[in-house]
């Protein structure tokens, strides 16, 4: 009986083993459903699926950048079109491509004072104004959609600022005779460069004492979106053409991060350690075509170095870089900073401001200063008072002050000295614009488009213990 009764409980035993392996061996062969990823974040190391099913979507305040291909009159309600400066993604893919066209109108005119008091110190007296521009209008390659944009009244002609190679030291005297050479460079440009009638007829313009206004060709202005907009899914050969680059050099791999600044930078108000942000605005891809800094991620850095302007012409300066990247939340990863190093390659950047950049990421305005003007013009004048000459071609020449205005006055007052006072203030205020007027600050408004070179997350140069030290203290 006992040796039945173990039979038995061997057999329990042996069917409850048999039980729980089948349920085992029947749970592993279960194909699972993938887990759904999130909509609006990729993981970095993961390829980016271009063929979702889901159309793209612009989010309110979606930021756009166009510029105009022409002039056109400073008038309002008149018609204006622009193209798309950059790429934008949604979701981290491409869904309006560079170049694509918008339509818009100028909705008012505001007067812009400081340029209307700059012009009539030289005796132009035409009312400046500052032209706001709404565009209402993508034009697709399926067709125009409208798009509910806010008004933009920060028009101005832009400049890409590219930072050069890295340059040898030079000392001081071979240091000013290189800004020399550049600033002879840009004045023979000035003859030599296409649209030399059109500069000629401007200038020619700016003697009268008023004459019409009008929107520069090369206008940049940039604007956010105000309401959602669908947008259909673009061709395959557009999608194909938004694939990034590869990067040459095999051994040391460097991306192009593409971000806007999330607040205004300006030399004359940043501190050596203020924290900066810029919103990553296009998805990065390594070699091998993997997702390594989604779109949407912050870059996180901080002022290096600020110099604000001074008196005497003494111009401001500006440098920043990013030391970390913080990933969007997803679902199956939290937001987290990775160590990066990455210095500012280029910008989009207003001309008037002509800014320059350094192989280090350092900004400074370039010295518009020179002394052949002032002494041209101080020369000039005192051709009035010569007593040798005809009367009315010597103070034709003198009265170089107010524009057309005071050449007209100094020649049919026929007097000497008139011409000649009209001719010293030409010359006195040069010499203010040149030497005695204050520098320039470096400014970058918020939304300005900046491009940072860093090293790959992954690579083992990346060490913050000797990568990412607190720099020097410079001194200017």
């Amino acid at each position: 009986m006992r040796l039945a009764g173990c039979s038995f409980s061997r057999s329990l035993t042996v069917a409850a083993a048999l039980a729980i392996a089948t349920a085992l061996s029947a749970q592993t062969l279960e194909r699972r459903s993938p887990a759904t990823p999130s909509p609006d974040v990729v993981k970095p190391g993961t390829i980016q699926n271009s063929a979702a099913s889901a159309k793209p979507n612009l989010p309110i305040g979606t930021n756009l950048q166009v510029e105009t291909l022409r002039h056109y009159p400073m008038k309002a309600d008149a018609a204006i079109e622009a193209r798309l400066l950059h790429p934008i993604f949604a979701k981290g893919r491409l869904a309006v491509a560079q170049d694509t066209m918008l339509y818009g109108k100028v909705i008012a005119l505001e007067p812009d004072s400081k340029t209307r008091w700059h012009a009539r110190l030289r005796g132009d007296f035409t009312p400046y104004h500052t032209a706001q521009v709404q565009f209402d209008e993508l034009a697709l390659p399926t067709g125009a959609l409208a798009v509910s944009a806010g008004k933009a009244s920060n028009g101005a002609p832009v400049v890409r600022l590219e930072a050069p190679g890295v340059s040898p030291h030079q000392a001081f005297i071979a240091r000013y005779w290189t800004q020399a050479k550049s600033q002879m460079h840009d004045r023979v440009a000035y003859f030599t460069a296409p649209g030399l009638g059109d500069r000629a007829l401007q200038m020619l313009y700016h003697q009268l004492p008023y004459h019409p206004e009008r929107i520069e060709a090369h206008t940049m202005w940039y604007f956010d979106l105000t309401e959602p907009v669908a947008l259909p899914d673009l061709p395959a050969e557009e999608q194909a053409r938004a694939q990034p680059a590869v990067a040459k050099n095999a051994n040391a791999e460097i991306w192009s991060v593409h971000a806007l600044l999330g607040e205004g930078l300006s030399s004359a108000t940043a501190k050596a350690g203020d924290p900066v942000q810029a919103l990553v605005v296009e998805p990065v891809y390594d070699r091998d075509r993997q997702l390594v800094v989604p779109q949407g991620s912050v870059l996180v850095g901080r002022v290096s170095a600020a110099k604000a302007a001074r008196s005497l012409g003494r111009n401001g300066k500006l440098r920043f870089n990013f030391q970390q990247v913080r990933f969007p939340d997803s679902a199956s990863q939290p937001s987290s900073d990775r160590p990066v190093q990455g210095l500012l390659a280029g910008a989009t950047t207003e001309s008037r401001h002509d800014l320059s950049l350094d192989a280090e990421g350092m900004i400074t305005p370039k010295n518009q200063s020179s002394a052949i003007t002032p002494i041209l013009l101080t020369v000039l004048a005192g051709r009035a008072l010569d007593e040798d000459g005809n009367i009315t071609a010597q103070t034709g020449v003198a009265s170089n002050g107010f524009g057309l205005v005071g050449r007209f006055v100094g020649m049919a007052a026929g007097n000497r000295n008139i011409a000649a006072g009209i001719g010293y203030y030409a010359a006195a205020l040069s010499v203010y614009e040149n030497f005695l007027h204050p520098g320039r600050d470096v400014i970058f408004p918020k939304d300005t488009r900046i491009e940072i070179e860093t090293t790959p997350l992954r690579a083992p140069v990346l060490k913050p213990t000797d990568r990412w030290k607190q720099p020097p203290e410079e001194h200017f």
